[in-house]
């Protein structure tokens, strides 16, 4: 009882979408520590003390980014950032109050025009097979965009 394609599309509302260009992660990827630093605009040093490991994951901390967001010079910066934190908080929260690098990927990836659809609705479904095959566990996957296609439906 997941949304579709087209209702997740209905529901993100996203505009600038090429819907030929689906998400896939890049076979040889940036170093997070410099898809960090090119995103936020900070220095090396500063990437380097924010990246901790959690569960095996590289990710970042909230608190350093809502720092960022509320204090960087560029108010462009703090537009990505505080779209960076929703996305990486909200719709793909696999560890609590950290942001992951697969979320600084995708999100990289987004504002180029990739279509994001067919990756939330992969990660509802991941999500839901996992509280499914445990039996148990919490939904970790876009709960928001769940909500509101239950709501629209019943």
């Amino acid at each position: 009882m997941t949304p579709t394609i087209e209702e997740y599309v209905a529901l993100l509302c996203v505009d600038n979408v090429q819907f030929n260009k689906i998400y896939v992660k890049e076979p040889k990827p940036m170093t997070f520590k410099k898809k960090l630093v090119r995103l936020t605009g900070m220095t090396d040093m500063w990437a380097e003390k924010q990246i901790k490991k959690k569960n095996k994951v590289s990710c970042v901390p909230w608190f350093s980014l809502r720092d960022l967001v509320q204090n960087h010079p560029d108010i462009m910066k703090r537009m990505d950032l505080f779209a960076l934190a929703i996305y990486g908080l909200i719709v793909f929260p696999k560890i609590l109050g950290h942001v992951e690098v697969a979320v600084v990927d995708f999100f990289k990836r987004l504002k180029k025009g990739i279509n994001p659809v067919p990756a939330i609705l992969a990660e509802t479904f991941r999500s839901l097979s996992g509280c499914r095959r445990k039996g148990e566990g919490r939904f970790i996957g876009c709960t928001q965009l769940l909500n509101v296609w239950i709501l629209s439906h019943f």
